[in-house]
């Protein structure tokens, strides 16, 4: 289980003129959980910022515009920031500067990066990155522009509200950091059943509090807008949340149809909970000791306190071993729920993660209590786990787990997962959740995880009906989306939709049956609906959001499509899915995981490419490094001198521990692993890896340890490209890009993509950097317990053998891209019957050289795969070209002049 930690990140990609330009420089990223101002700028007029989103059956299309001037005397970059839900889609963005209009269009993204190839200047960039936040996400445009620029932003995004708790909920975020003369949002909502209830409230402060009318206006003016009476300050800076529930029957859908397409909903009331039966599986491995099993534990309290008689529950709780609160389901009674809660409250975290076992049990458990007949038949199962990390014991391999659970689970059984922070491999969670006919959900280990753990509970905690389906007339409707639901919960509201085929009737009917407890008999419920009824009422509607049905449609299919693909088998499945994600994102202009939005000139001969970002960790779509690795040369950490042959396999959290920087060399020629230590000073920095040729340098610097001459990690590591100017530097909490005007930082929580001219960086659980696709280098962050008395946080690196230099390449590293020639001779037993020992002649040097292994992490960043070498004492002496010290370089941009 890994050391918990917050993760957040930044995407961007950057557009750049000369400072004489009327265009400028731009960049587009997402990011969630930064403080963040809509325009940022140092002298500029924001003329506008107006937000209008058109709502119509559950289906919203937001923009957002604004309008700037560079008032200041000088040339600057002004920024346009948009927060977003993570659930929207971006459909376009265009901009005009001084004139000139850039206007996006979604791609497929192999499509879109050969086009932005091709119109890409020097100076130019693009690239999306996503922090990791609850519910929003941020898209950033920057501008440098020149003294009196005009400039116009312009963004659209749509998204489904989905019903949670008997309410949709609309957010939209508001910083404009200064005051602005035209502020306004307007939000519209048209539901052909008609509202039952709306509220809209902001998070600005009670002098807003009757800004808001009944359309959902806000419009305050310049005065309203200050902090104070006299103030220049903003006090805009918050949320407007709008929350509204339609008009509805009780136990019937509703069906909509419009421009060839139709919407079911299906929210019933007035039902009787069906009974529940919950296995609680608890991680309470040493990764969860803190705030966040004090948050378990107090959500847990409440979760419980909810459980009914009728209801019947167990707790298992797992660290390296799976212990059960009860061996089987007992009652809610609140006898049973005292005990449990004193049973939680005593819980010490500490240990592995074994989670095979613990699901596995709890699985037993239902089975059991089904077998014996403890529990209705109607009644439902589920078993909710809740873990912040990846399995250390018993079964480790997710795959092997995955399957495990899905061939014991029955299908009357549901699986919930609850992933806390980011040392979980989310994808795992969510695939073993959809799977087994339940669903998973990120919990930030924030303040109010707790809060973040009730409210999902609260969402599954009233089930009302099993096994929906809806069905439609035959050769009435084609391409429908999922309608077959296994479970509806109160507060909820299950969708499908599709296309209506052409027919000579104007009545499409839908049949829903499901199975709910009251009177123990199934439910079938019939809907009918005018096929034109619906198109003539929108046109009447002057703000309502005419092509809601085909985008919804759209939107639906391409989510689940996106969660299909996570659980395809095999490679031909997968690409066939990714092929109709893609045709019917470009048809319906949704930013994708597989789409870009590439935003041009009209003369195109200015581009700029915005992929989707990616969730952490992994995520369905991450491409990076899923191919098996070609040889590396790479530079990993590894004990200290004396040590290099005993590498502890015990690890301290997720990492190994007493690492020094240690290099492993592949040698590809004499199929031959060859390592050794470089004994330096913290604060040196080392060069790994120069060519003056094509002006590449790659330098790492050293840190201590808590305790005075113990050992020393890689802290930073500084790429520069010295052509264009730009430096990439890696730390343990942050990774920066520059190009001496701006810089683009992020932290390892981030899943991101930059390019900058030839540089590309790639952050998923490494960072990867490329630059003119022909150098290639690969950081990973290796995390300790924070109150470790000795060992901190360090790097690793990996360079490959493939990538291409210049005859002027040197370095560490770098020098080994030509092979040496190695003979190795007179193998036999050493002093340690264990550790073989033998002579290499390499570089006119011979060398008494010494058998071992050292831990390669690029696969598993917690054990480490085993790769055995021949060790190279006195820190590479007679292997590397001259002594270590002539390696040490004064800064990270330095290249080496080696002698």
């Amino acid at each position: 289980m890994g050391v918990s930690r917050i993760c957040e990140a930044m995407g961007a990609g950057v557009w750049e003129g000369d400072n004489n330009s009327h265009v400028g420089s731009w960049e587009i990223m997402y990011y969630i959980k930064q403080k963040y101002t809509a325009i940022r700028g140092d002298d500029i007029t924001v003329r506008s910022y107006k937000v209008e989103s058109r709502i119509t059956s559950r289906f919203s299309h937001t923009i957002v515009r604004s309008s700037v001037v560079n008032s200041g005397s000088t040339p600057q970059s002004i920024a346009f920031n948009v927060q977003i839900p993570k659930r929207a889609f971006i459909t376009n963005f265009t901009m005009n500067v001084n004139g000139i209009t850039f206007v996006g269009s979604v791609k497929e993204k192999a499509v879109a990066r050969n086009l932005y190839a091709q119109a890409r200047a020097r100076n130019k960039a693009a690239g999306i990155i996503r922090t990791n936040s609850q519910d929003m996400e941020t898209f950033k445009t920057e501008v440098h522009v020149p003294s009196g620029s005009n400039i116009e932003f312009e963004l659209h995004y749509q998204e489904m509200m989905h019903r949670k708790l008997n309410l949709y909920e609309h957010t939209l975020h508001l910083q404009p950091g200064r005051l602005v003369p035209q502020l306004q949002v307007d939000v519209y909502i048209f539901e052909p059943q008609g509202i039952a209830t709306v509220k809209a409230s902001n998070t600005f402060g009670a002098q807003f509090a009757d800004l808001i009318k009944a359309h959902i206006v806000f419009k305050p003016t310049v005065q309203q807008q200050k902090q104070c009476e006299n103030c220049t300050e903003s006090a805009v800076e918050g949320v407007i949340t709008v929350l509204y529930d339609v008009n509805r029957d009780s136990n019937a859908g509703e069906l909509q149809v419009s421009d060839g397409h139709f919407v079911y909903f299906f929210a019933p009331s007035n039902l009787s909970p069906l009974p529940k039966n919950i296995v609680f599986v608890i991680d309470v491995s040493g990764s969860m000791w803190g705030v966040k099993m004090k948050q378990t534990v107090q959500a847990m309290k409440a979760i419980l306190d909810d459980l009914t008689i009728d209801d019947y529950f167990s707790i298992v709780d797992f660290n390296h071993n799976v212990r059960c609160w009860s061996e089987g389901l007992v009652p809610g009674s609140s006898i049973q729920i005292a005990d449990a809660k004193r049973y939680i409250e005593n819980i010490k975290p500490n240990g592995g993660t074994n989670i095979n076992e613990a699901l596995l049990r709890a699985v037993q458990m239902l089975v059991r209590a089904s077998n014996h007949r403890v529990i209705d038949p109607r009644s439902v199962s589920m078993i909710i786990l809740v873990s912040d990390g990846d399995p250390t014991v018993g079964e480790i391999k997710l795959s092997a787990i995955q399957k495990n659970v899905k061939r014991v689970m029955r299908e009357e059984f549901s699986l919930f997962s609850l992933g806390i922070g980011f040392d979980v491999d989310y994808d795992f969670l969510e695939r073993i959740a959809m799977e087994n006919r339940g669903m998973a959900q990120r919990i930030y280990a924030n303040h109010d995880a707790a809060e973040q753990l009730r409210a999902f509970y609260s969402q599954v905690s009233s089930p009302l009906l099993r096994k929906i389906t809806v069905q439609f007339q035959a050769d009435s409707v084609a391409e429908v989306t999922q309608n077959h639901f296994d479970k509806f919960f109160s507060g909820s509201e299950l969708v499908v939709a599709g296309k209506v085929l052409p027919s000579e009737s104007n009545t499409l009917t839908s049949l829903t049956t499901g199975s709910a407890v009251s009177a123990r008999l199934d439910i079938i419920l019939e809907t009918d609906a005018d096929t034109t009824e619906l198109d003539a009422e929108l046109a009447k509607q002057q703000h309502s959001f005419t092509g809601f049905a085909r985008q919804m449609w759209a939107y639906l299919t391409i989510k689940q499509l996106i969660s299909e693909r996570s659980l395809a088998t095999t490679a031909v499945k997968k690409r066939k899915i990714t092929q109709r994600i893609m045709t019917l994102a470009v048809e319906h202009q949704f930013v994708t995981p597989f789409t870009a939005l590439l935003v041009e000139s009209g003369d195109a001969t200015e581009r700029l490419l915005a992929d989707s970002p990616k969730d952490p960790k992994h995520g369905c779509c991450s491409g990076a490094w899923q191919t098996a690795p070609p040889p590396w040369v790479m530079s990993t950490p590894a004990p200290s001198m004396g040590e290099v042959l005993e590498v502890s396999n015990q690890l301290s959290a997720s990492l190994p521990v007493d690492n020094d920087p240690h290099f492993i060399i592949h040698l590809p020629r004499s199929n031959m692993d060859i390592c050794f230590n470089i004994d330096s000073k913290p604060g040196h920095i080392l060069n790994l890896l120069s060519d003056s040729g094509t002006g590449v340098t790659v330098n790492g610097q050293l840190i201590g340890s808590k305790k005075v001459n113990k050992r020393t990690y890689f802290g930073t590591i500084g790429i520069y490209y010295q052509p264009d100017g730009i430096s990439v530097i890696v730390s343990t909490d942050e990774i920066t890009m520059t190009d001496g005007r701006n810089n683009h930082s992020f932290t390892w929580g981030s899943t991101a993509e930059i390019r900058q001219d030839g540089i590309s960086i790639v952050k998923n659980s490494n960072v990867i950097i490329t630059i003119n696709n022909s150098t290639q280098v690969m950081v990973l962050l290796h995390r300790v317990w924070k109150k470790h008395p000795v060992n901190v946080d360090f790097l690793g690196i990996y360079i490959p053998n493939e990538n291409q230099y210049s005859p002027l390449v040197h370095g560490l590293i770098g020098q080994f891209s030509i092979e040496p020639e190695v003979i190795l001779y007179d193998i036999h037993k050493g002093a340690d019957p264990l550790k073989k020992e033998a002579t290499m002649e390499v570089k006119g040097n011979k060398l008494l050289v010494t058998r071992g292994w050292q831990k390669d992490y690029r696969r598993d960043k917690k054990r480490g795969s085993n790769v055995y070498c021949w060790f190279i004492h006195n820190s590479g002496k007679g292997f590397i070209d001259g002594h270590y010290s002539q390696y040490i370089v004064p800064n990270l941009s330095s290249f080496l002049h080696m002698p």
